[in-house]
């Protein structure tokens, strides 16, 4: 019988357990920018189903997280409009490392280093289970939506563009 490889803790699956969250872990061998869909064909997902974390910022540099689907791009004028800010735009990765304090590629939205609001692709709260990043590249755990919304009090929004 194998071994499962064990992973060890991050922040994010410490807020997890800490808060009795149910998930699965996924590790996968990580590609630098293979993004949510090569995580998805690695593990044998549906990159409709894996949630990629995105750190953003408004006008006038507020970071924000965006919870997207793996196969869908943000629409930063639509977001911008449904949160009231003038503009939004990704965050440059060492600032975005610095607000979440997670290397990009390894994003969670889950015990980030600074408290951000989180908004979160309304379609994704329809599926039953979702893999998210739990902290580490190369490392996805599969949660329910609804805890988005119970943990990060996550704001449903609709701002996908098919890729």
């Amino acid at each position: 019988m194998a071994k499962k490889a064990h992973v060890s803790e991050t922040p994010a699956t410490q807020m997890l357990r800490a808060h009795g969250v149910a998930f699965t872990e996924h590790p996968y061998e990580y590609l630098e920018h293979g993004g949510a869909q090569h995580s998805a064909s690695v593990l044998g997902m549906d990159p409709f189903t894996v949630v990629k974390t995105l750190v953003m910022q408004d006008q006038d540099a507020r970071p924000l997280l965006v919870l997207m689907h793996g196969n869908r791009t943000v629409s930063t004028k639509n977001l911008a409009r449904q949160i009231g800010a003038k503009s939004v735009e990704p965050c440059k990765p060492e600032v975005a490392n610095r607000h979440s304090g997670y290397l990009v590629g390894g994003t969670s939205p889950f015990g980030t280093r600074r408290e951000m609001p989180v908004y979160i692709e309304s379609t994704i709260l329809a599926l039953p289970r979702i893999a998210i990043n739990g902290g580490r590249r190369g490392y996805l755990v599969g949660i329910d939506p609804k805890a988005c919304v119970d943990l990060l009090g996550a704001t449903p929004v609709q701002c996908a563009l098919a890729e």
